[in-house]
């Protein structure tokens, strides 16, 4: 059984919810049998201005290297949490497809050994907030080498807009985005060579 840690942001855990969580979100997670994983949750309501009675959950899946975050707002927490699971299941459903299926063919093609894994960003973007003119949190992030297939996932497995990732071939920090118009975009620092005759 996966580890799963609740907690509740102006919410109070119900015994219900505790067991509802465990059901549904432990139900999705038994299904894939990846090791190591743990898992959080965070219930909460509000956040929005305009909603302050929104019920959200947010469930955050550590995977070998990798994280999975879904969230799911709805007017009822059970419903909520019911659409996060299903959310998370898709997630971990396109992980197992798209990073452990295809590193292990790659390496068994190529007689190589599989990557390490795909580091953790996820921390790095966060939703808007009442002061969003004013620098509230500064991270500090460990990047690790990858190649640029495997940001891309990394960005689709988090849900994010973009990723700042270490190219494993050059070194260079890179950023993978989506664009507005589809598909994605990378930037990558421009880099001055001086060639002395």
């Amino acid at each position: 059984m996966v580890d799963i840690k609740i907690t509740g942001r102006k919410v109070s855990i119900t015994d219900g919810m505790r067991e509802h969580v465990t059901d549904k979100v432990g139900g999705a997670l038994k299904v894939f049998d990846i090791s190591p994983m743990s898992c959080d949750v965070v219930l909460r309501v509000g956040r929005n201005r305009s909603n302050p009675d929104r019920k959200t959950c947010e469930i955050t899946v550590f995977v070998r290297d990798a994280v999975v975050r879904v969230e799911a707002s709805q007017e009822d927490m059970y419903v909520a949490i019911d659409e996060a699971a299903e959310k998370v299941t898709r997630q971990l459903r396109k992980y197992k497809t798209r990073v452990i299926d295809h590193t292990r063919r790659s390496a068994g093609a190529r007689g190589d050994v599989a990557p390490e894994g795909i580091g953790d960003l996820s921390s790095l973007i966060e939703p808007p907030k009442e002061e969003d003119n004013l620098l509230v949190r500064e991270k500090y992030i460990d990047l690790k080498p990858m190649s640029e297939e495997q940001a891309l996932v990394q960005t689709d497995l988090l849900g994010h807009d973009f990723y700042v990732f270490e190219n494993a071939n050059t070194g260079l920090i890179n950023v993978i985005y989506h664009r507005n118009n589809g598909g994605y975009g990378i930037i990558k620092p421009k880099v001055e060579t001086n060639d002395e005759a």
